[in-house]
């Protein structure tokens, strides 16, 4: 037992020498590389995918590039029509169509561009919103997306912004009509209400006005609920003249229609009258004055220029005739009906209690003493 023991122990020494040591697996160190027939069998995969779907991706292509087309097209054609339209319009204007042979001076140049400016880029931005707009949702429903969350969204949104904004909204939408209806433009006398002035600016939310002091107004025009333009048409220039009652009338209209003839004949006066100065007759007549009406129609505008001087021309025409003007209601008096001031009106009326004899002071007098030397018991 003892000899076989070494033999047995070398033996198992022998062989764990000579066994293998264990060698790590393939998967740990590389990694596994596809074969040639596992690259080839994904390719046939993807290109029979293609060959499934591309008719229906052409189809998808060539409907959107359709609808994008079609869009760019209309919009153009519909923003030319509505250059066009606006251009004719305003030729039209300008054009002197009204029934008085100076109406085309009632728009100036500037007035009818900014009009113009105004209504075409309204129209325009319309236009493309709304062709634009279909043809964005007609290519989201081309690659099949629902759009009822989308258009309930945008029904809210809308709903909300226009709930927030209705003053925005007010006066956008009272500019856009009142260009349209031409109610006013740059240039313009206008009384708004809340302001009046020059017109020097018209936009689709704020009206800018010069005031007759040079200030400048900015009106929101859904604020503005009445409009008096100044300057369309004509402009009526009325002058009262007060005179006394005994003036012969007929004095006066002759001296007045003397006036009248020689301010029409200068210039620049004759361009500024578009009619003839008359004498409508009395205004009104009072105990000792009367007020006689006189009345010219003129170029919108220019009303006040035409009272100021045609005021300062009879003036000086009755100074020269020896009329008199009266400067109110009731004429002055002349200074020989004038009665002398009475010296003793200053002079308080005498009063009774200065006599002391009258009833008034002995009644105002105090009571006499008592006699205290008197027996009362007597």
């Amino acid at each position: 037992m003892s000899a076989a023991d070494p033999s047995s122990s070398s033996s198992a020494s022998a062989s764990a020498s000579t066994s293998p040591s264990p060698s790590p697996s393939p998967s740990e160190s590389t990694p596994a590389v596809p074969s040639f027939q596992d690259a080839q069998e994904s390719a046939s995969n993807a290109a029979g995918w293609v060959e499934e779907n591309w008719s229906t991706w052409l189809a998808i292509g060539l409907r959107v590039l359709l609808i994008v087309v079609i869009a760019a097209v209309l919009r153009a054609v519909v923003r030319r029509g509505i250059t066009k339209l606006i251009d004719r319009m305003n030729r039209r204007t300008g054009s002197g169509g009204g029934g008085h042979p100076l109406s085309s001076l009632l728009v100036n140049a500037e007035r009818r561009r900014q009009r113009s400016e105004a209504i075409g880029s309204v129209l325009r931005s319309v236009a493309s919103f709304v062709i634009l707009g279909t043809a964005a949702l007609m290519v989201l429903s081309t690659f099949q997306i629902n759009l009822a969350p989308l258009l309930a969204s945008a029904g809210v949104a809308g709903v909300a912004v226009g709930f927030g904004a209705r003053n925005l909204v007010t006066d956008f939408l009272s500019g856009v009509f009142m260009i349209l209806e031409d109610q006013y433009g740059v240039g313009d006398s206008i009384d708004a209400g809340v302001a009046s002035g020059e017109v020097i600016e018209v936009g689709l939310r704020v009206t800018k006005l010069r005031g007759d002091n040079g200030e400048i107004w900015y009106v929101r025009n859904g604020e503005v609920k009445r409009i008096g333009n100044l300057s369309q048409g004509w402009a009526t220039a009325g002058v009262d003249v007060t005179v006394r009652a005994d003036e012969d009338l007929d004095r006066v209209k002759r001296t007045i229609d003397a006036v009248a003839e020689r301010m029409s004949k200068e210039e620049p006066w004759n361009e500024l009258l578009w009619g003839p100065i008359e004498v409508l007759g009395l205004e009104s007549v009072l105990l000792d004055s009367m007020v006689v009406r006189v009345s010219a129609k003129t170029m919108p505008g220019k009303s006040l220029a035409v009272e100021r001087e045609l005021r300062w021309r009879i003036k000086r025409a009755f100074d020269a005739a020896d009329i008199d003007i009266v400067g109110g209601a009731t004429a002055p008096v002349e200074e020989s009906e004038q009665i002398a001031p009475d010296p003793a009106a200053g002079v308080a009326a005498p009063s009774a209690y200065a006599n002391s004899s009258s009833p008034q002071s002995a009644a105002a007098s105090p009571l006499p003493p008592p006699n205290t030397g008197t027996n009362i018991n007597k």
